[in-house]
């Protein structure tokens, strides 16, 4: 028996090497990636590349995987990278305490190739550089629209983003995408029809509606690299 030995009852053993070969990127690890990342850890792939610029803090205890009150203040890659290497000590894992930015994005691709890459970002030019940057690279690549305001997991959708509706974020990516000629990228969204924000302003959140969204990317790409979508 080993720690994969489920996974081969149902993928069989050569996906199951396929998974073990390959070198997934989880940009973003709030709501969303930080529930891919531990779904793509359980799923032994041999690497992975793991990319947030930001602090645990006492607004992410009500849905960020791993955000505990004794984790408040730390960096999220330092905490997601322990707990990656607690579930598979033998993973190779690399970890960018930053941004995204145009001049410096081709260090997270620099000496060593990306197989998947999972966008959970929320900023809207840091998600537009990345999905760019991949296709013309031909990493694949899949992204996660809006999950905030919403209340119903059971929305969410794989589509192409010309495709999808209910979204302001998609709405503006969209338009970002078409002026830079890309003309077809592979999302998740919600289908739901997001609530309206208080007169504060800020978007709300659950613990049930960003994870769901973050296991189905993290299911899209383990089913893809074994060929079963």
């Amino acid at each position: 028996m080993n720690p994969w030995s489920r996974l081969e009852i149902i993928y069989g053993i050569e996906n199951v090497q396929r998974f073990r070969n390959a070198n997934v990127m989880i940009a973003g690890l709030g709501g969303v990636g930080s529930y891919s990342a531990e779904a793509v850890c359980r799923s032994f792939v041999g690497k992975m590349t793991i990319v947030d610029f930001d602090t645990y803090d006492i607004t992410n205890l009500n849905r960020q995987l791993h955000s505990t009150v004794e984790n408040l203040g730390r960096s999220k890659v330092d905490v997601i990278e322990e707990n990656i290497l607690s579930i598979n000590p033998d993973i190779a894992i690399k970890k960018y305490d930053c941004r995204i930015e145009e001049k410096s994005i081709e260090i997270f691709f620099k000496n060593d190739k990306v197989d998947y890459v999972i966008d959970a970002i929320d900023d809207v030019n840091a998600k537009i550089l990345l999905i760019d940057y991949c296709l013309k690279n031909d990493i694949k690549i899949i992204s996660c629209m809006g999950t905030g305001n919403r209340t119903n997991p059971q929305a969410f959708r794989i589509a192409d983003i010309y495709k999808t509706f209910n979204c302001p974020l998609a709405k503006k990516m969209r338009k970002e995408l078409k002026a830079r000629g890309i003309k077809r990228h592979k999302v998740v969204f919600s289908e739901e029809t997001p609530k309206k924000s208080l007169e504060t302003g800020d978007i709300g959140s659950n613990s049930f509606v960003p994870s769901s969204a973050g296991l189905l990317l993290a299911s899209y790409v383990i089913n893809d690299l074994a060929e079963c979508n």
